[in-house]
């Protein structure tokens, strides 16, 4: 448990430590009994941080909440959720990283991590995402931001004939998902090292979403990754 707190950074709670340790010796210990262990090695989980960000825009184009805080889905491309979340690196420089994430296994289907918070961020996200279907034509839930209120964004998810869907104002819990993987991605990667250059950053996120996509086991996926459970699916 040791050496798997530290190749992780610190990242695993009791929870995520007992499944990739019942993996890795292909045995069924209790979580209890794992908690217990942890304490007494004085093994920690990083705690993590919650921060809210809210912007005002102007909506060219508004769609309802279709999704309406349903976060099952039931095959691949069924519903995904969207949103765009602010990072920094040196001084006081600041990145926007973009991300369309799958409700049916957790996945992120694409990310984009850009110098500013715009259109094209957002429309390149979604471009990326689209290139990988193949006849699907999934929901997508994002907020009321100006980037998905766009008449550029609404011309997209029309031409590949997709249903949109927006969360409610001031109701960050709509897409909850989406918001949730943000503080996991910040609490298990960001919070923990500092970056003093764009590419520093970049790197450290692509680290970790190749790590949340096919390393991060997940008890409500039967203890498999994302991908492990999306190529069952598939």
């Amino acid at each position: 448990m040791q050496a798997l707190h530290e190749k992780v950074d610190g990242i695993y709670g009791y929870r995520r430590m007992t499944l990739n340790i019942n993996r890795k010796f292909e045995q069924n210990f209790n979580h209890k009994r794992i908690y217990r262990l942890m304490k007494i090695a004085d093994i920690q989980c990083v705690i993590r941080k919650k921060k809210k960000l809210y912007k005002r825009s102007t909506p060219q184009h508004i769609a309802e909440n279709v999704l309406n805080r349903e976060f099952t889905a039931e095959k691949l491309n069924e519903k995904w959720v969207t949103d765009v979340t602010e990072l920094k690196y040196g001084s006081s420089k600041k990145a926007y990283l973009s991300a369309i994430l799958d409700l049916y296994d957790g996945s992120i289907v694409s990310y984009v991590l850009g110098h500013s918070n715009n259109n094209n961020l957002v429309f390149k996200t979604l471009d990326q995402a689209t290139q990988l279907l193949d006849g699907d034509h999934p929901l997508i839930h994002s907020d009321r931001g100006f980037q998905y209120t766009s008449h550029g964004f609404k011309r997209r998810i029309d031409k590949v004939e997709m249903t949109q869907s927006m969360s409610r104002v001031g109701r960050c819990i709509d897409n909850g998902p989406m918001e949730s993987f943000w503080g996991t991605l910040k609490c298990e990667k960001y919070y923990l090292n500092k970056y003093e250059t764009f590419e520093e950053l970049s790197r450290a996120i692509n680290e970790y979403i190749h790590f949340y996509n096919y390393d991060r086991y997940q008890k409500r996926l039967n203890g498999l990754s994302p991908m492990e459970y999306r190529a069952k699916a598939a």
